[in-house]
């Protein structure tokens, strides 16, 4: 099986060395010519993935065309704000190809979620979404791992439970594509209040508090956008906020709890600057695409605020008693 995977950074080295371990040959792509070199010099990035190597198998490129040509599967494993433009570079080699977003995200500028910019860009229909509780640190230790998916292409679900699926991958399907974006999403954005609850030295109990008034707001979100409410209970849903919300080795909540021990603006953004937190990003976008739609989730415009306006993270304790 022929695999062109886009992103080099450490999910896509991750399922890199999941798809080679299922025999697929695969080409993966990079913007820049400077880490295509380091890679095909070094085969690792210890700074992504300490004490870990791709594959010597594994062709890296920065050719968009070879990165598609004849290829069975793609997958797009890069920062959500890069998908536009790697969607209208892509256009012109796309015929009938089958797509795999490994991206979780939504779109600033106009609400689109990640599968809803592909499609859009690539008149395709041909297209899956993973999500779910696995950081590329662990994923490439080949201990058990799960992750939901999702497509309405029955050919696209065949191709990427072939491409991962194996003795410590389990993929769980579902047709509700939005819904599984809409919890890859906002995980995110509750990771950050439950960083903040780390750095208020907030106990287990105020903690566990937060996870559960969280998965009934994600509920109510997957109501308002008509997806599956079941949705939230998958891997993609409580699995990875579970995993987001509790683990220090997430960005989200890393960059929660320099806000909830108030450290200094500078330190802040020294962090934003240096550090994908995709939770920081999405926080803006879910809160002006809820507000579009009239749908009120008071936790969203709590996070927002502290986040981005730069209110006291305190507000969140009172917050957890008082909400509805």
């Amino acid at each position: 099986m022929k695999i062109g995977l886009f992103g080099c950074g450490a999910y896509g080295m991750a399922l890199s060395s999941i798809m080679i371990d299922n025999n697929c040959d695969i080409t993966m792509w990079t913007k820049f010519t400077e880490e295509k070199e380091q890679l095909e010099k070094n085969r690792c990035n210890e700074k992504l993935i300490p004490n870990f190597k791709i594959s010597s198998k594994i062709k890296i490129t920065t050719d968009i065309s070879e990165t598609i040509s004849d290829k069975d599967l793609l997958i797009i494993a890069i920062p959500a704000a890069f998908i536009d433009d790697l969607c209208k570079s892509m256009k012109p080699y796309i015929k009938d190809n089958h797509i795999l977003i490994a991206t979780k995200g939504i779109e600033q500028e106009t609400g689109l979620f990640i599968n809803e910019i592909v499609e859009k860009n690539l008149q395709t229909k041909n297209i899956a979404v993973i999500s779910g509780p696995t950081f590329a640190i662990d994923l490439v230790t080949k201990m058990p791992a799960g992750l939901t998916l999702a497509t309405k292409n029955e050919t696209t679900k065949q191709l990427v439970l072939q491409a991962l699926q194996n003795n410590y991958i389990k993929l769980r399907t579902t047709t509700d594509i939005i819904g599984v974006e809409i919890c890859g999403s906002i995980k995110n954005v509750i990771a950050l209040s439950s960083g903040m609850l780390e750095g208020l030295k907030a106990n287990d109990s105020t903690k566990a508090m937060l996870l559960t008034e969280a998965i009934h707001d994600m509920e109510t979100i997957l109501d308002s956008f008509a997806c599956e409410k079941r949705t939230v209970l998958t891997y993609a849903g409580m699995g990875d906020l579970l995993l987001t919300c509790t683990s220090t080795k997430s960005r989200n909540f890393t960059f929660g709890k320099l806000l909830g021990s108030k450290k200094s603006s500078e330190e802040i953004k020294s962090y934003l600057q240096t550090t994908t937190v995709e939770g920081y990003y999405t926080v803006v976008s879910i809160y002006k695409l809820l507000k579009d739609k009239k749908i009120s989730i008071p936790i969203i415009d709590l996070i927002y605020d502290i986040a981005v306006k730069g209110e006291n993270p305190k507000k969140l304790l009172a917050f957890l008693i008082e909400k509805k």
